[in-house]
């Protein structure tokens, strides 16, 4: 980690207030009836009807969508038993994941305990407080004792995501590659490196899945997991004791169908994957660095079905694409554990969602559409179908298995109670930046001396999203550069273009004195303008294929900007320019067109701008579904504007019927 990504961390977990999570209120605190209603006397009403009736806590508190986040800090990923005070941004920032993917609050609870009975204890007597429990970071084997005790002694769901979530991603993905590879789980060998929490887990699914244990073979430190061998065992492990002469890895592997590393960097070589069987299934799973990397499997391997838990390769086994939603599910139904059952659920559905054809506008505009196959065996962690798909299996499991305490009634209103999650995820830019990092473009800043702008410049070439090109005086941006301590190059990583020494002057010059032809611009005042307003230079890049888009306005005027910018620019033969605004609130995502550029736009114009941002809306992977906004509801009031809103509707209805739309409406409507 170098110096500059530890500082951005730091400053990023200090400011603008410490930590990742805060407290909100949901109900009005805003006068002395309030804080009655809130507080005494008026609290005392849902204490006594939840004393009667316990069951009814769900209707009056905070408990039904409120989970533990439970650790004593012994086993933190890739730090170790760093002890619970210091593992606490880990355990705040598994909340966070939890809020945005699942719409699910937490709470982060680090507890100074070790003596597995004492912790068991601890966190039983906490139950009253919470709907269910996750258990993070704590080493085995005494992780196998707490979960199990807390599963006796509580009635919620107690999950230990370090085993379950990466067994169950683990099991949908290995599903979806012995159906790409044409084999069958009763059929195949598998050999494990790793028999840690989540390894033991993995291999627990599966066998419930259907692979014969009988085909298993198990590696840890200590080499192959065999019937009398005594070092370093347990009566999980010993459950995998083969009865096999084999004592390594390397023979272990030989003819093997399946390679499931949960262990550690290097443990895998060149010369096992050739030794394993057609179509092998090679899932190196070890973090950061996995047990072999894929471009060395493929040197050797061309046949060869790969999934890592790293994000910059196919396939990455990742835990959140499993905790939030079978904490969904489970919650929504007041299930009073996770069981198989609902585990199970889970897979298939993870499975069933890689498998199903992609929603075209959210695929393509993430830069593919994702095709089943061997570098798409589970879905991406911003598939906008997971909320909806995995919380559904896992409440009819739920259900099914008899441990729901609230069935759900209406299955169809359940399902549009989840949409309403899918993009209050904070993940609405996902697929447009997964779009641009495939063909990165290069954009032009024109306000390149600006603090927030090299900010943003800077996290944009840390995600490899697009090429900058930043206007502005190199010696300005070089004392911001050092003084955000930022770490990107002015020579290597951004393009920089000086107005007052632009390599691209006379080119730009008579490109503004062509598109401002007969309107009177005279070449002193087109050379004054390229080199001091530099809207007007990033359109003349643009123009003239300089750059491919351009982003200015952090300062100034908005009207003048879009001014230099229609001036300069060639428009969408027929379209009409207009303003899109995303506003991103608890309730969802929502677009408002036109808020900034047509005062008083014809009904014509009014339906072709829905056209134009309907189209753009599907962009991010929703469905678009149109409301004409006026102070008229539906008739109520039939003025000038009024019937042009109105005309509007008749317009879409006629020649856009596939477009929802529907008006003319106040915004309450």
């Amino acid at each position: 980690m170098n110096d500059t990504f530890k500082k951005n961390a730091l400053h990023y977990h200090q400011y603008p207030k410490p930590g990742k999570i805060e407290v909100v209120a949901t109900k009005a605190l805003s006068n002395q009836t309030d804080l009655a209603l809130a507080y005494s006397p008026g609290v005392a009403e849902p204490c006594l009807e939840i004393a009667k009736d316990p069951s009814t806590v769900a209707l009056y508190t905070a408990r039904s969508n409120l989970v533990a986040v439970i650790t004593n800090g012994t086993a933190v990923l890739g730090l170790g038993n760093i002890g619970p005070l210091a593992s606490k941004p880990v355990m705040e920032g598994k909340g966070v994941l939890f809020k945005k993917f699942g719409g699910v609050d937490v709470f982060d609870i680090e507890i100074n305990e070790t003596d597995p009975d004492k912790f068991v204890d601890i966190v039983a007597s906490l139950a009253p407080t919470f709907g269910g429990i996750n258990l993070e970071d704590i080493k085995a084997p005494e992780c196998f004792f707490i979960e199990q005790k807390l599963r006796e002694k509580i009635d919620i769901p107690v999950f230990h995501d370090d085993q379950h979530g990466t067994a169950i991603i683990t099991a949908a993905a290995i599903l979806n590659a012995l159906k790409v590879a044409n084999k069958k789980i009763e059929d195949v060998k598998l050999v494990a490196s790793g028999a840690g929490a989540a390894g033991i887990a993995c291999l627990d699914m599966l066998v419930e899945m259907g692979l014969k244990q009988e085909n298993i073979l198990v590696s840890d430190s200590k080499g192959l997991i065999y019937d009398g061998r005594t070092a370093g065992m347990d009566g999980r492990k010993q459950r995998y004791a083969a009865k096999t002469e084999l004592r390594t890895l390397a023979e272990a592997t030989v003819d093997a169908d399946i390679f499931l590393g949960v262990s550690r960097a290097g443990m895998m070589t060149q010369e096992m994957v050739k030794g394993m069987a057609a179509s092998p299934i090679i899932f190196a799973l070890a973090n950061p660095t996995p047990e072999i990397l894929p471009e060395e499997i493929k040197a050797v391997r061309d046949d060869a079905i790969i999934a890592t838990g790293r994000s910059d390769y196919p396939n990455q086994v990742n835990n959140v694409l499993c905790f939030p939603y079978i904490f969904r599910g489970a919650l929504d139904v007041g299930a009073t554990t996770i069981n198989e059952e609902m585990k199970l659920a889970c897979i298939y559905a993870i499975s069933a969602l890689a498998q199903k054809s992609v929603n075209n506008d959210f695929g393509s505009y993430a830069g593919q559409t994702p095709v089943f196959g061997a570098e798409y065996l589970i879905p991406q962690p911003f598939d906008p179908n997971l909320i909806i798909d995995i919380p559904l299996a896992v409440a009819k499991a739920a259900m099914d298995s008899g441990v729901a305490t609230k069935p759900i009634e209406d299955f169809a209103q359940y399902k549009e109670t989840l949409e309403r999650y899918v993009y209050r995820s904070g993940m609405l830019m996902k697929p447009i930046f997964e779009r641009a990092k495939l063909t990165p473009k290069r954009v032009v800043y024109a306000e390149g001396e600006n603090e927030k702008v090299l900010r943003a410049v800077q996290e944009i070439l840390n995600a490899e999203l697009a090429k900058p090109i930043l206007i502005g005086r190199k010696t300005k941006i070089k004392q911001y550069i050092d003084r955000l301590d930022l770490s990107f190059s002015m020579d290597t990583d951004v393009e920089i273009i000086e107005p007052e020494c632009n390599p691209h002057f006379r080119e730009c010059v008579a490109e503004y004195l062509r598109s401002k032809e007969r309107k009177g611009v005279s070449r002193a005042l087109a050379e004054n303008y390229v080199r001091t307003k530099n809207t007007v230079l990033a359109s003349l890049l643009v123009q003239l294929g300089k750059a491919d888009a351009m982003i200015c306005g952090m300062v100034g005027n908005y009207h003048r900007h879009l001014e230099h910018i229609s001036d300069i620019l060639d428009k969408t033969p027929g379209a009409t320019i207009a303003s899109l605004n995303a506003l991103a609130v608890p309730k969802g995502v929502f677009f408002f067109c036109d808020t900034m550029v047509n005062s008083h736009p014809t009904a014509e114009e009014l339906a072709a701008i829905t056209v134009q941002a309907s189209h753009y809306v599907k962009r991010f992977g929703m469905t678009p579904k149109a409301a004409m906004l006026s102070h008229s509801n539906f008739g109520s009031d039939m003025d000038e504007d009024a019937q042009k809103a109105a005309k509007a509707i008749r317009i879409l209805h006629a020649e856009h019927p596939e477009i929802e739309v529907e008006g003319e409406m106040q915004a309450d409507a």
